[in-house]
Parts: structure tokens; C-alpha cells; sequence
């Protein structure tokens, strides 16, 4: 008996020490990494730096595809292309959220989909990061509640700034829901061209959806003018900083805190008016209809 139960602990040792599918495909990516940042040391030709990360990521693509199986989301395609978009921490687009990207078309919806597990690991790496400008919480719920997990996550060369949040119904089955209204943008100032952006965590599913706002956020005069003003006033201060040869660096300063000022003004006026706004109930159910897609309602 003493054996049988001898072998019995062992084997289940065995089993808690198999490496999870999560587990092999971290240690692939890390494997990769490391071995390109080997390679651009050692100064290798791009060319040969190109095919080297091509070929991993088309490796790790293949083996989140196994992990997560086909997608079934209404209006997204069942297979997916990797959302990482580099292996070398020196491009735009390395270190993206570990999953996999659906969409019909470069510029149409498009939905990032991953595990809770890969998630998780994800933003632990972000919680340990010692530069405060990439630092995230390591809670999920936190997390998805933060333009920058967005920007981090499914964003490549701009960051994500949120206008307001969307009050959603929480689909049944769903464990969250969070949809907010914002845009892409590598500089301070209204953007025009918003995203509804809905993400959904489900059992061991978090999807991250993305689409056009549709209809257009519209302009709202009193906001806009909130930003002219404050344009005008850090336009003026950016003139006496090069009238000064560049070394009035009050007048630099300055100009930048007023266009940090303005662009918060503006934003907070967006988010207040813009439910008021003839628009709003058609963005709202775009957002909840997507939700509802993810839900598989």
C-alpha cells in the first residue's frame, strides 16, 4: 500500500510540474526575445534580424491559435493573426498584450483576444516595470480601467485617451464588461476620429473590440472653444521661448501647461456634454451591441 501511494504522490508531483500550454508559449517568446537581442549585439544584418523574428512570431502565432481555438464573435473572422508586432525591444510594437488579432480589413472592427492566464503574467510584467511610464496595476479589473493599459496592450505607435466611459448591461455570462469612447493620438488636442473600444472577460477569455464610432463623435462648440483658447494662450508663450533663442524655458514650460490644460478641459467638457448630445444613444448601443457579440448574445 505504502507503494501505491508512493507512486501516486509522485505521479501528481509529475502532473503539477507539466508545463501548461500558457507556460510553453511564454518560454518560446522569452526564448525568441532573448535570442534576437543576442543577435543585434552581436550586429547582425537586419535581413537576417527580419527572418529570424518573422519566423518566431509566425511560431507563436501558431501556438496561440492552438491555445485559444477558432474565434466565434459575430462580424469577426474565426482565425487570427499575433498581436505582437516585434520581438526586439527596440520597434514600435514590441512587448503588446500576448494574443491574437481578428479582423476583416486593415482599417474595418478588429478584436484582440487572449487568455485570462496570459492577461494576467502580461500585466504582472507591467506591475514590475521600473519605468513609471510603462507601470501598470496588476489587477486586471484596475487595469482595463486606464487609457494606458489600452495604449500598452492593442496599441503600437500612438496613444489611446479616453473621452468618457459607456454605462453597459453587463452581458449574462459575462464576468466584466467595460466599454469606453476615445482616440488615437501622438499629440494634445481634440480627436475626430474616435473608437468605441469594448473589452469582455468571460471564464478564461478577455477580447478586447475596437470599431469606428459610428456615428461620428460630433463637435461640440463649447468644448472646441475650451482648446482654442488654451492653443492661442500656449502659442503665444511658444513665440517668447523662440524670440528668446530657446532659453526662456519659463515660456516653454508654460506653453506645455496650457496645452495640458486644454486638452484635460476640453476632454472633461466632452465628457459631460456628449451624453446630452443627439448622437450619444447611437454610440451607446454600438457599444452594447458589441459587448453582446463578445457574450455570444
Amino acid at each position: 500500500m505504502r507503494l501505491v501511494w508512493t507512486l501516486l504522490f509522485v505521479l501528481a508531483g509529475s502532473a503539477a510540474l507539466a508545463a501548461s500550454p500558457e507556460d510553453d508559449y511564454i518560454a518560446a517568446r522569452d526564448k525568441a526575445i532573448a535570442d534576437i537581442a543576442a543577435q543585434q549585439s552581436a550586429n547582425a544584418p537586419v535581413e537576417t534580424l527580419d527572418a529570424v523574428g518573422a519566423k518566431a512570431l509566425a511560431d507563436l502565432e501558431k501556438r496561440l491559435s492552438a491555445l485559444l481555438g477558432p474565434l466565434a464573435v459575430e462580424g469577426f473572422p474565426a482565425t487570427g493573426t499575433i498581436n505582437l508586432q516585434s520581438l526586439s525591444d527596440s520597434d514600435i510594437g514590441f512587448g503588446m498584450l500576448d494574443g491574437l488579432r481578428y479582423a476583416t480589413s486593415d482599417d474595418g472592427p478588429s478584436l484582440v483576444a487572449t487568455t485570462r492566464g496570459l492577461a494576467e503574467r502580461w500585466l504582472q510584467s507591467r506591475a514590475d516595470e521600473t519605468d513609471e511610464n510603462l507601470k501598470l496595476p496588476a489587477g486586471i479589473d484596475e487595469a482595463l480601467k486606464l487609457d494606458a493599459f489600452y495604449t500598452q496592450a492593442i496599441g503600437a505607435d500612438a496613444a489611446f485617451v479616453k473621452t468618457l466611459d459607456f454605462a453597459l448591461k453587463k452581458p449574462g455570462g459575462a464576468d466584466m464588461a467595460i466599454a469606453r469612447l476615445g482616440g488615437w493620438t501622438q499629440d494634445v488636442g481634440p480627436i475626430y476620429d474616435q473608437q468605441v473600444i469594448v473589452t469582455l472577460v468571460k471564464g478564461d477569455r478577455v477580447l478586447i473590440a475596437e470599431a469606428a464610432a459610428a456615428p461620428a463623435v460630433p463637435k461640440i462648440a463649447a468644448c472646441d472653444a475650451l482648446w482654442t483658447a488654451a492653443d492661442a494662450a500656449a502659442q503665444k508663450f511658444q513665440e517668447a521661448y523662440q524670440a528668446s533663442e530657446l532659453k526662456d524655458e519659463k515660456s516653454y514650460d508654460a506653453a506645455n501647461v496650457a496645452w495640458e490644460k486644454g486638452d484635460a478641459d476640453y476632454r472633461a467638457c466632452m465628457g459631460e456634454r456628449l451624453p446630452g448630445d443627439a448622437a450619444f444613444p447611437a454610440l451607446l448601443a454600438q457599444a452594447q451591441q458589441l459587448a453582446d457579440q463578445m457574450a455570444g448574445k
